[in-house]
């Protein structure tokens, strides 16, 4: 089977990393707007059978598709762009999914569902972590409920000796960092959905490998959830975890306005305040050091009348031997086997379809404990 994966960053040279390696995957194309980079990429983690050419994103060209022949087809640029290589995926037969983390893209994507079906491929938007991996790990823990009260998702991407004052460093684009700390927050509340504003409802948490660590509200992080369970599940919420005292040192930053795409007069030059911190971060918190992933998805509700909880948690250190990093891992990877299955017919449902109902979460966990991320289960906790 070909793969296409679109990006040759640092979560597009891991899903090539890992489909290079992955059961009867052939070929895999990576695009990229800088070839060289794309080419590098394809050297050094394609196992041989990966090759990589030229794509601008922002310039794509129906009449002749980058994905012809391609049986899936990878996203791993900014989320701005899937709606229309959704189209091309869909225009070639492919079967599409993305990192997402934007709510009003992956709705938009929705809108495809009947083109999809009818060019008999499946699209998954939000495949990452979380968005993304979360979501399966929800769908795997609410089967085993007969009535689901609670569901809560912490997950946090850290670095592993965090440096003051924000004790973070970047581990992903720092345009999906704003993001997730800027816009609405989707929950559910009574069984219906509600919008809370982003880094509210801190929460103090702990891991024991790790200590203690803080939760706020983030933007994304429930993707279709919210709508999958509505009337199903009584209260689910997603925060993101961080060291202790970050987000009070973060908010101020974005309710003064440095998360606004307005522009500003700075000098006699015209600039984007977001444009700005986006920059910054990535040069000021960029420090390449060992990372960590945590994971942690907590249910309560009733079985078979009994109260009953269910914890599944990951904890995921940066690969010394390979030099890919937690977040690469548990990011990449959970896309790369989803575009895995469904290229080998491992996935039966056609259209738009949310991953919790897409996905079977047994195969898609035992192929994650195959790649050394263990999803730890306690029944009490």
């Amino acid at each position: 089977m070909k793969i296409a994966v679109v990006g040759a960053g640092l979560m597009g040279r891991a899903a090539v990393y890992d489909l290079a390696r992955a059961q009867g995957v052939t070929q895999i194309v990576v695009f990229d707007i800088d070839k060289e980079t794309a080419e590098k990429v394809a050297e050094e983690f394609g196992a041989r059978k990966t090759t990589g050419k030229f794509l601008d994103v922002s310039k794509v060209d129906s009449s002749a598709n980058p994905f012809e022949g391609a049986s899936a087809v990878i996203s791993a640029v900014t989320y701005k762009y899937n709606p229309e290589l959704t189209d091309l995926a869909i225009a070639a037969g492919a079967h599409f999914f993305d990192l997402g983390g934007n709510n009003d893209t992956v709705a938009e994507q929705f809108k495809r569902d009947e083109k999809a079906k009818a060019a008999d491929v499946v699209v998954v938007p939000d495949c990452g972590l979380a968005p993304g991996m979360v979501s399966i790990l929800a769908a795997a823990g609410i089967r085993e409920f007969d009535q689901v009260d609670s569901l809560k998702i912490r997950v946090g991407g850290l670095p592993q000796n965090p440096r003051p004052p924000l004790n973070y460093q970047m581990v992903f684009s720092a345009e999906g960092l704003i993001n997730e700390y800027w816009e609405p927050v989707v929950i559910l509340d009574g069984g219906k959905e509600k919008t809370v504003d982003p880094m509210s409802g801190v929460e103090a948490l702990e891991f024991a490998e790790i200590g203690k660590l803080e939760a706020f509200y983030t933007s994304g992080g429930t993707s279709t959830l919210p709508k999958t369970y509505a009337g199903v599940v009584d209260f689910l919420d997603y925060k993101t975890i961080r060291y202790p005292g970050h987000c009070d040192l973060f908010r101020p930053m974005l309710e003064i306005g440095l998360a606004s795409r307005e522009p500003v007069s700075v000098d006699g030059a015209t600039v984007q305040p977001r444009s700005v911190l986006r920059e910054v971060l990535d040069k000021n918190l960029s420090f390449g050091e060992p990372d960590l992933t945590l994971v942690r998805v907590d249910f309560s509700g009733k079985q078979n009348g009994k109260q009953k909880q269910l914890r599944l948690q990951i904890v995921d250190k940066q690969d010394e031997k390979t030099g890919l990093t937690a977040m690469m891992r548990t990011t990449a990877f959970p896309i790369a086997i989803i575009a895995w299955m469904a290229a080998s017919g491992r996935v039966e449902k056609r259209g738009v379809v949310p991953q919790e109902i897409a996905i079977d979460p047994d195969i898609f966990m035992a192929e994650l404990a195959k790649r050394d991320i263990e999803v730890q289960r306690f029944d009490k906790f």
